[in-house]
């Protein structure tokens, strides 16, 4: 009662609660649904709360006897009172005409006279108990079976035996499992007391243990079970007297295999019998149990062991272990603990509304794994479209209708028992509409996205609302023809438009549309008919798989067509994985079976059959598995080892073969013995296949025998090991003590070795089993071995050179070791030479074959020319990366002239070498031969996957990644997934590609309010790598900044508009002022520049005409014109030679100016290799220097030495005109020829021309991004070179490819190495020293210039040439004045 009043008052509480929350907030239609708590209604609404209704006892399981009465409970609870039906066996019972059977007032069933015959049983099966309240619902209680005991009938009977006195005795008496507590015994036909010596087990057999006289006599057992009483036969049990002599052990009682529940109590029986009386100790799982300590282990009369309040824990394999001291045999039983049903989560009240989706959680626990099935009312739930069992075990229910309410209940049952535990669900009604206007329907209601399995359906707002901002929807929704409708939601104010999921492909669906605002929802729109798209059809599992096996090494696989699918059956793939492993392989099969041959034996295999059409595989079938068949062993047992117990026996032990050889299951073991002098008499033994040791007696003495065993399966004999031989003794020596010393000990050192001989003790009456070696330096203890006892002599390997050892020899027995005897030697010197090293291999070739492999050939110059190998060398290959740096080398073996390594990571530069070994002799190791492995697909996804929102925009996102830890070579793109439900197919998610050197994505014009789902995908060249796992992130809500339409430019969160409408190059704002005295410089460089442009074109223009004329002269001499031809070999070149040696290099600090002030060009031979080329400079002489960048490679630089047959040659600038002022020696590194030295004569045939124009045309492909111009010189002695210094210009440097370069004279070099010569630049020039003033001959115009190549083909007077030539070495002259000053 007190319970009862605390569950009112609780009840009135609630409802308090519950009304004060329904006064404060109204819910919207769709919501989610609610559980065990407020009832969403608004004002005015009725209220109504969850009832409490259960069980307060159940029925349990009941063991009863004919003829008696039987009571099985059963309570609930509810107000009002509920009422109380019964079922048996499913249906309901009619207990109103019922004479046996009727209900108690408290609603129990009482039976009396339980009837129970052979061929009538109507009272045994299983009941349940059901409560109803009108009006409210039905609950079902668990269901408990009755079971009744049949007539006694005895599956075994006691019979005459004889136990010596202090063994242990069994009489069985075993009768049906129900009648077992009937059970009691009786001897000489009185009542027999049991006490801790007699006992009986729980399955009726009595034990007595330590017999004495008094347990004589004549012994029955007795059934009563409510009839008359049954009687066994009678059986005489002896007691015999002590023999005093040994016998073997046996059994009288094995455990057998158990199954308990948890709580239960459980006996193992385990009797043993044999003299001396055997003890008994118990084992789990390889572990001793301590009976005497524990509470719960008991160990019972007899050696049983009995186990209280059984666990999980206790679930295990028990050994039973009988030993007497002579001889131990053992016994083993499993015990398997079960465990009820018990619910881990129940399911919880609900409140609802119409079209919603609910889902009832029941999570259950037990041994075996429940079972779990769902009860609406009493009545079982079948599964249907609208009700479901997901996630195993709950319970969802679509599209709730009115007639769903009632009474949920979750009913777990195993092997053991059932529980069953429920909820109630409310289908409320909703809200009325308070005052106000309702919204209309909604407009053109249409489905903009049909899809195999979801809609996407848009509208309008209604016409009651245009604008539409506060109004939610509601889409209600149900299949043609299904009366049960359900509802979706739309996720925010305002939104006009719902995805529908989960649907089925080509089923039509009624779609409606309600709008609510704050009064209630409005008119419903008129209904939208939509048809799914139909899904490609791909065939379902094959049926009826089976497998069966054919041989030890084969197993047919037999399978019929899949009954559904869209399309013929193309063909069959047959998976199949070893059972243990990981690694699961196919075959194509294109018909119903499928035989695979060269499986391992006995082992077992799973398999699975997958069915392909045209549109690709289809379902695949549950595995399979089945074990090939058992064959004979193909291997030996192991470890065979003989011990000689005495003059007559021999002791064998051994091993069983190797498991992956054994092919099933050991049957036994086959011992075979023969004399050694006879060796056609084979005795043979068979032993049992859990045995692995056996004596060999009845041996003759001193005779020498031979031994082998071999494995038996049921298929047959195995192979046998090798014969092993032993001795008997002669005598049955004595070994009761430890052998005497040996008689004698002699050592023989060697260089690394030391032979050691002996003699046996002097005493042969002492049983010698051995003799133990010790040995060590300068102490016996290091190392100690042991031989046989009719072994002489041992050599003791793997010794230090010129070391002292003391050894030590031991005769030894079962008893001990005797006394030793001590013995020391000195090893040899060590005198062998090293031997010399070997040439290392040559030509070490790394051949890329795939991302992971990459062969290795290499050559060996100490082989003969025909490059094989006859001898034992072989070679060492070794490998390592660089990335990371610390990484070690790697080491593999060859013996022929290649190698290929594997397991190497993809797209990584690896270096190899090779050493030769060859006996003792090794070479180092060869040159270095470096590969870089193919690229492969990415192996991991992108990292650090982050999503965050961008400020200002709530409707854009900021996706942010790093590339995959395995890239495998060059990421080329990303693909960015995103959708709103992370369980759609990935062909439903949404994709953004991405350049692969982006790590950062935006993605726009998002929904608000909404989570979404992020995966990236890497590929590289070879393909796409994995998915990262999905991102959840959820869209902000929405904020008053821009309207739908209007976005801004995206300018950061710095961002400040501009003063006065002009910004600074650098982005910063500048004032009026600023940009005023801005304007000024500009105009003012621009004015000054003017200026100087027309001084230098008016310089330019008189010396026009002159210059024009020598370089007609030069060009028609390099021409070969034939009319000057004789004239031309008369002029000679000037001497230009310039002693080297004698020049003086003084020191000048670098400059960083990255372009040398001057370029150099080639020299030529004679006058006519001279070709003038036109003077174009600018003011700004970087202009001039740096159209010379770049253009020369060393190809060509080396083809022009190697045409002409002479040395390298010197860089030099010249000029046009004798210097005014001394220029100082300044040393260059960077030294190229112009880049626009061309030759205004382009027909000629010189080769050095030809070769001019080649590898000018050459350079013009060269990168011209680079910072330094470089020449590509060959080594050779440094040499010194001149550079005209001139002012750098304030400004930076242009650069004007079109603009011819200066002229430059070079000259002959000496036969040195030249080395590659920086310019010091006119920069650092000018803050080490002063800067000399330098006469700078001026350039024409580049019209003009273009002109005179026009101009190039016109006739030169012989004068002109001849007073050109004089002019050069005038200058020339200038220029050794000045290198010798």
């Amino acid at each position: 009662m007190a319970a009862e009043r605390g569950a009112r008052r609780l009840l009135s509480t609630s409802s308090f609660w519950l009304y004060c929350l329904l006064l404060l907030g109204r819910r919207a239609p769709g919501a989610a649904a609610a559980r065990s708590g407020s009832a969403p209604q608004s004002p005015g609404a009725s209220i109504r709360t969850f009832t409490p209704f259960y069980f307060l006892v159940e029925p349990v399981d009941t063991l009863s006897v004919r003829g008696s009465s039987v009571i099985l409970n059963c309570s609930a609870y509810s107000e009002p009172s509920p009422k109380i039906e019964w079922k048996k066996d499913g249906t309901f019972l009619n207990l109103v005409s019922d004479d046996r059977r009727q209900l108690l007032p408290d609603g129990s069933l009482f039976i009396s006279n339980v009837v129970h015959s052979k061929h009538n049983k109507p009272d045994e099966g299983y009941y349940q108990c059901v409560a109803t309240v009108e009006s409210l619902g039905t609950i079902v209680s668990r269901t408990a079976k009755l079971t009744v005991a049949g007539l006694p009938r005895f599956t075994s009977q006691p019979e005459p035996s004889s136990v010596y006195a202090g063994n242990s005795a069994i009489l069985n008496c075993e009768v049906n499992a129900d009648l077992v507590p009937f059970v009691r015994w009786e001897q000489n036909r009185q009542p027999l007391l049991l006490d801790d010596r007699v006992i009986k087990l729980p399955s009726g057999t009595l034990v007595i243990s330590n017999a004495t006289e008094g347990d004589s006599g004549l012994y029955r057992c007795v059934v009563e079970s409510g009839g008359p009483p049954k009687y066994s036969d009678e059986a005489e049990l002896k007691v015999l007297p002590d023999p005093e002599v040994t016998s073997h052990l046996v059994f009288l009682k094995q455990p057998s295999p158990l199954v308990r529940v948890i709580g239960q109590d459980v006996v193992l029986p385990c009797v043993a019998s044999g003299l001396p009386t055997p003890a008994i100790k118990w084992m789990k799982n390889e572990e001793a149990l301590d009976t005497e300590s524990s509470e719960r282990l008991v160990l019972l009369s007899g050696g049983s062991l009995e186990i209280s309040d059984v666990t999980e824990d206790d679930a295990g394999t028990y050994f039973c272990i009988a030993d007497n001291g002579n001889e131990t045999i053992e016994a083993q039983a499993e015990l398997t603990v079960q465990a009820q049903p018990e619910f881990l989560k129940q399911p919880t009240n609900i409140y609802a509304h119409e079209s919603m989706d609910i889902i009832f959680e029941c999570e259950v626990t037990g041994k075996p794994t429940p079972t779990v099935k769902w009860v609406k009312n009493g009545d079982m739930v079948i599964p249907s479209d609208y009700f479901k069992i997901v996630k195993e075990h709950n319970l969802q229910v679509l599209g709730l209708v009115k007639s769903d309410e009632g009474f949920y209940q979750c009913i777990a049952e195993n092997d053991v028992g059932n529980a069953q535990a429920g909820a109630q669900l409310i289908i409320l009604e909703h809200a009325p509409a308070t005052t106000g206007p309702l919204p209309s329907a909604p407009r053109d209601v249409v489905a903009s996205l049909v899809s195999t399995r979801f809609i996407k359906l848009t509208w309008r707002t209604p016409a009651s609302d245009p604008h539409g901002d506060n109004l939610t929807y509601s889409v209600f929704y149900t299949k043609e023809g299904i009366a049960r409708e359900r509802v979706e939601n739309t996720s925010r104010p305002g939104e006009m438009q719902v995805t529908i999921q989960n649907l089925m492909p080509a089923t039509v669906y009624i779609f409606r549309v309600m709008a609510q605002n704050k009064h209630g929802s409005g008119e419903s729109s008129a209904p939208l008919r939509v048809e799914t798209q139909p899904e490609v059809q791909l065939p379902g599992p094959a049926p009826n798989i089976r497998a069966y096996a054919v041989s030890p090494t084969s197993i047919t696989v037999m399978w019929e067509t899949p009954l559904s699918g869209n399309g013929e059956i193309q063909n069959y793939k047959l998976y199949y994985m070893e059972k243990g492993t990981d690694k699961e392989q196919d075959v194509d099969v294109s018909s119903h079976s499928y035989t695979i041959n060269g499986l391992k034996k006995y082992t077992e295999y799973s398999f699975r059959v997958v069915a392909y059409n045209k549109h690709g595989p289809g379902v695949s079938t549950q595995d399979v598995a089945v074990r090939t068949l058992s064959d004979v062993p193909s291997a030996a047992p192991q470890n065979l080892s003989l011990e000689v117990r005495n003059s007559k026996s021999i002791m064998i032990h051994w091993q069983p073969p190797a498991p992956a050889t054994q092919n099933g299951q050991i049957t036994g073991y086959k011992i075979r013995y023969r004399k050694a002098s006879r060796k056609s008499d084979v005795t043979e033994t068979l032993v049992s296949g859990t045995q692995l040791s056996q004596l060999i007696e009845g041996l003759d003495r001193g005779t020498e025998y031979n031994f082998r065993v071999a494995a038996l399966t049921i298929n047959g004999t195995g192979p046998a090991t090798d014969w092993l031989s032993a001795e008997t003794f002669e005598s049955d020596l004595d070994e009761t003590r430890v052998p005497e010393v040996p008689s004698s000990l002699h050592v023989r050192p060697l260089v690394t070795s030391i032979v050691v001989s002996w003699t046996p003790p002097e005493n042969q009456n002492i049983v010698v089993r051995g003799y133990a070696i010790g040995y060590g330096i300068g102490s016996p203890h290091a190392q100690t071995i042991k031989v046989d006892y009719k072994q002489r002599y041992y050599t003791i390997e793997n010794l230090d050179p010129s070391s002292h050892y003391v050894i030590t020899l031991k005769a030894f027995n079962n008893v001990g070791e005797g006394i030793p005897l001590y013995e020391s030697a000195v090893t040899r010197p060590h005198t062998v030479p090293d031997p010399t090293p070997m040439m290392p291999p040559v030509g070490v070739q790394a051949s890329i074959l795939s991302h992971d492999t990459i062969r290795i050939t290499w050559a060996d110059n100490s082989l003969p020319k025909h490059q094989k190998i006859t001898d034992s060398r072989y070679y060492t290959v070794r490998w390592k990366t660089n990335i990371p740096a610390n990484t070690k080398y790697k080491n593999a073996n060859a013996t022929t002239l290649s190698y290929l390594v594997t397991g190497l990571k993809p797209n990584t530069l690896y270096e190899f070498s090779v050493m030769v070994t060859k006996g003792r002799r090794s070479s180092t190791w060869s040159m270095t031969a470096h590969g870089t492995t193919f690229e492969l697909v990415p192996t991991s996804p992108p990292k650090d996957v982050t999503v965050v929102s961008k400020e200002g925009k709530p409707k854009t996102i900021i996706v942010n990644w790093q590339p995959p830890s395995e890239a495998n070579g060059k990421i080329t793109g990303y693909i960015i997934y995103y959708s709103t439900d992370v369980n759609a197919e990935i062909h439903d998610w949404v994709i953004e590609p991405v350049v692969g050197n982006r790590l950062t994505h935006q993605i726009q014009e998002l929904t608000l309010d909404t989570p979404y789902y992020f995966k990236i995908q890497a590929r590289n060249s070879k393909g796409m790598g994995p998915m990262s796992e999905a991102v959840q992130f959820r869209t902000p809500k929405a904020s008053g900044s821009g309207g739908k339409g209007s976005r801004l430019p995206d300018l950061g969160s710095d961002y400040k508009p501009p003063m006065s409408g002009s910004n600074s190059p650098h982005g910063s704002p500048t004032s009026p002022l600023d940009s005023n005295m801005l304007l000024v410089i500009i105009v003012s460089v621009g004015v000054i520049t003017i200026v100087v442009v027309v001084i230098i074109a008016v310089f330019c223009t008189r010396r026009t005409t002159s210059h024009q004329k020598k370089k007609r002269a030069a060009c028609k001499s390099v021409n070969g014109s034939h009319k000057y031809k004789g004239n031309s070999k008369d002029v000679k070149p000037p001497d230009l030679w310039i002693h080297h040696e004698r020049l003086e290099l003084k020191p000048i600090d670098k400059s960083p100016d990255p372009n040398p002030i001057m370029t150099d060009t080639p020299i030529p031979r004679n006058s006519q290799d001279i070709t003038p080329v036109d003077n174009s400079l600018d003011s700004n002489i970087h202009q001039r220097r740096n159209s010379y960048r770049g253009h020369e490679s060393e190809d060509s630089m080396s083809t022009l030495a190697g045409r002409r047959g002479m040395r390298p040659k010197m860089m030099m600038p010249f000029d046009s005109q004798p210097p005014q002022q001394s220029v100082r020696n300044t040393p260059s590194t960077d030294t190229m020829p112009a880049s626009s030295s061309q030759t205004c004569c382009t027909d000629h045939q010189d080769p050095e021309g030809a070769t001019s124009s080649s590898y000018l045309a050459s350079s013009q492909e060269e990168d011209s991004g680079q910072s330094l111009p470089t020449a590509h010189v060959r080594p050779s002695h440094p040499l010194k070179s001149f550079a005209v210094p001139a002012i750098p210009p304030p400004g930076p440097p242009t650069y004007d490819p079109a603009l011819p370069s200066t002229p430059l004279l070079s000259q002959q070099a000496l036969n040195h190495h030249i080395h590659s010569v920086k310019t010091a630049s006119i920069g650092t020039l000018g803050r080490s020293r002063p800067p000399m003033p330098v006469v700078v001959p001026s350039a024409p115009e580049v019209q003009e210039t273009t002109r005179m190549l026009e101009d190039s083909e016109s006739s030169y007077e012989p004068d002109e040439l001849t007073k050109e030539m004089a002019h050069l070495e005038g200058l020339m002259k200038d220029l050794n004045a000045i290198t010798t000053a």
